[in-house]
């Protein structure tokens, strides 16, 4: 976020949007990488299916396909990369430096039963947080493009 905000201000406004009622997460910090929290690139170690279809389960997004890119975690750097054990909580506030730990290729996961039963049991009126309770692996500062692949394996680049 805050290499968008110098380069590409239209889109750094676009994405601080979603920070407009907690506007203090922005600064919250990142203690292994010596950073904030938009200072980093969030990615997730868990296939994005099963969080999508315990969201379809809920009724909160309908139906569709599931465009997405990974990413070989050995090219990131470990030195700027860590793991973030993702709590869910309901009052936002900032994770506590146990909660981040070293990074490592290895670390991949699946959703726990717990995040998704949360996701299932959605109603229309609570907040939509996919991503609570499953692991993040944030990388300080930007990856290059042509590291991602499509779902057949291209480069996301090309």
């Amino acid at each position: 976020m805050n290499q968008l905000r110098d380069r590409y201000l239209d889109l750094y406004e676009q994405h601080a949007e979603k920070y407009a009622r907690r506007p203090q997460t922005m600064d919250y910090p990142v203690p292994p990488l010596g950073c904030t929290w938009t200072d980093v690139v969030f990615l997730s170690p868990v296939h994005l299916a099963p969080i999508f279809d315990a969201l379809r389960e809920s009724g909160r997004i309908g139906p569709g396909s599931l465009d997405y890119w990974t990413l070989n975690a050995d090219l990131l750097d470990p030195r700027r990369t860590c793991i973030l054990l993702k709590r869910h909580d309901p009052e936002l506030r900032p994770q506590p430096a146990e909660d981040f730990i070293p990074h490592s290729a290895e670390t991949v996961a699946t959703p726990s039963p717990q995040a998704l039963r949360r996701l299932r049991n959605l109603n229309a009126t609570e907040p939509l947080y996919p991503w609570a309770d499953i692991p993040h692996v944030l990388h300080r500062g930007p990856i290059a493009l042509n590291l991602f692949r499509d779902q057949e394996g291209h480069p996301a680049d090309a």
